[in-house]
């Protein structure tokens, strides 16, 4: 599934607009373990942004940044994530507030237990 991610990196004064597509379900199937992929897809999309020349599958670690999950004015939901180096926003996707609010709280939690854990040097 491909979504827009609107990337703003801390300093800059444009945003950046990608097209992302980490998991191949669209958003209504979405597992935590698709959300956690969702997830780490658009903090290496902000690194990224922020260091072009960084490693594309670069570790990254479910944790140190701040997210909400927003209606969207047209419909469906946001995924927005800030961080101290800049934020980036993902959707519209077609899911319930709560229930994608539920999933990512799933999945941050799930690799705080080690379901998932990040390799021993990670981005965020």
């Amino acid at each position: 599934m491909e979504f827009p991610v609107e990337i703003w990196v801390r300093g800059e004064n444009d945003a950046t607009l990608v097209t992302l597509a980490p998991v191949p379900r669209a958003a209504e199937a979405w597992t935590d373990a698709d959300v956690a992929t969702v997830l780490t897809a658009m903090l290496r999309a902000l690194d990224r942004a922020k260091d072009p020349s960084a490693e594309p599958d670069r570790p990254v670690s479910l944790r140190g940044f701040s997210w909400i999950v927003n209606p969207f004015e047209d419909g469906g939901v946001l995924i927005a994530l800030e961080l101290s180096i800049g934020a980036v926003v993902a959707g519209p996707f077609n899911l319930a507030e709560p229930d994608l609010t539920a999933r990512i709280q799933r999945a941050i939690a799930n690799e705080r237990r080690g379901q998932g854990a990040p390799a021993p040097e990670t981005v965020h």
